[in-house]
């Protein structure tokens, strides 16, 4: 078939659906351009129509003109690379910007899609906010959840923006608080990367690891500490924790056995076994209080198999050796001990999360909800709560609620042992 020179052709599958435009190469004179095949009329099949028309037209100035990743002669203006029918026509995302969504360039009419990642333009933001004194030091930043709700974006995105701000020294984490803006004494040029002066000691980068990961469960919760958050903060590949570690699983497991490592119980109980087990409930909980996460990652059904969680179970049982309890019972005092203050910390976990999101302690919430809580006592169907809520000197937290549990476990445990219970 002899060859028209008149025309530039671009060459589609027989079997494509979408119309087939000649274009006319420059050197010749006007032609008149092929008819095209009737396409439905819906919204859907017009946009991709025109979305591959597009792809269509990149490519033939390519074939045309020779133009490369560098200046196109056609054009004489950089032309982008041809991006695929799937990236013209890709849905919008949660936030509602399209993701890797074609920008224009001024000037040439050619499209790109150079936007920066969110990521990117989330840490901008925060940036600009710090650098402009919206957010002063001490101040709480975001957390993970918010920007995840306000940007429409996953939380591994969210956490990757502050993380950004952290290795910067424009912010820092406290446990128990969140992220706020770091003092400017504190804040550090953006150029060192102690994540890569990685000692030669695998057990002291497995560490490293380890505490890295508690730092971030602590502020944000354990669905934020993935091994990829984990490399981000120490600024080495994901795929060089799993030198180290075996996986997610396996870091929460040393996160957990490193927290109980860090509460240690006397080599020699003293006292009896009352305050035995007091000293270790209470040990156990400023634990919890210091690790919320840690309460849901404890099980009785599975336990920790881990040297120090198993060190504090076998402390228990030793604490009240000497009462003549049969192996049934022991173990059960055991597990009812580690079971009472795990249960009462799950709800720590919540709350730290609960004050996160709504910027509210637990009293300015409950003051917030003061007149919805009055019209239900004044309805006159709850008269037992509405006399106790009158009342000045009755508070309920989660540290009363563990003082006041703690005490009538141990007097049940004395009744087990055949001792009166003592006050309290």
């Amino acid at each position: 078939m002899p060859r028209n020179d008149r025309w530039s052709a671009v060459t589609v599958p027989r079997t494509s659906p979408w119309p087939v435009r000649a274009t006319p190469d420059p050197r010749s004179g006007p032609v008149v351009p092929a008819p095209t095949a009737p396409t439905e009329t819906s919204a859907a099949t017009a946009s991709a129509v025109t979305a591959h028309q597009r792809f269509l037209d990149l490519a033939t100035c390519r074939l045309q003109n020779r133009c490369v990743r560098g200046t196109c002669p056609g054009r004489a203006s950089v032309h982008p690379p041809v991006p695929s029918t799937r990236a013209l026509v890709r849905p919008a995302g949660r936030s509602g910007r399209r993701r890797g969504a074609l920008v224009q360039r001024e000037g040439d009419g050619v499209t790109s899609s150079e936007a920066a990642p969110v990521s990117a333009r989330i840490s901008a933001e925060l940036r600009r906010r710090i650098a402009a004194g919206e957010l002063r030091p001490g101040d709480h930043l975001p957390s993970t959840r918010q920007l995840v709700r306000d940007w429409g974006v996953a939380m591994a995105t969210a956490s990757k923006a502050l993380a950004v701000l952290r290795q910067e020294g424009l912010t820092e984490t406290v446990p128990g608080v969140g992220t706020i803006v770091a003092p400017r004494r504190a804040r550090r040029s953006g150029d060192s990367h102690p994540g890569r002066r990685v000692a030669g000691d695998a057990d002291v980068f497995r560490d490293r690891v380890v505490r890295t990961a508690i730092t971030i469960a602590d502020v944000e919760g354990l669905a934020a500490t993935t091994m990829r958050r984990v490399a981000t903060e120490l600024e080495v590949a994901t795929v060089a924790l799993y030198r180290h570690v075996r996986g997610r699983e396996h870091l929460v497991t040393l996160m957990a056995d490193a927290a109980f490592a860090a509460h240690p119980l006397p080599a020699k109980p003293i006292g009896d076994w009352r305050s035995r087990l007091e000293l270790l409930c209470r040990t156990q909980w400023a634990m919890y209080r210091r690790h919320p996460w840690l309460a849901h990652v404890v099980s009785l059904t599975r336990p920790l198999l881990t040297p120090h969680a198993i060190a504090h179970t076998e402390w228990t049982m030793r604490a009240v050796a000497d009462q003549g309890l049969g192996p049934t019972a022991l173990i059960h005092v055991a597990a009812t001990v580690a079971n009472f203050v795990r249960g009462t910390a799950v709800g720590l976990q919540r709350e730290a999360e609960a004050e996160q999101d709504t910027g509210l302690t637990d009293d300015e919430w409950m003051h917030a909800q003061s007149s919805e809580l009055a019209a239900a006592l004044r309805s006159g169907r709850y008269p037992i709560l509405a006399r106790i809520s009158a009342r000045d000197d009755v508070d309920l937290t989660l540290d009363s609620l563990f003082d006041f549990g703690l005490q009538r476990m141990l007097d049940g445990i004395a009744l087990l042992c055949g001792v009166r219970p003592g006050p309290g």
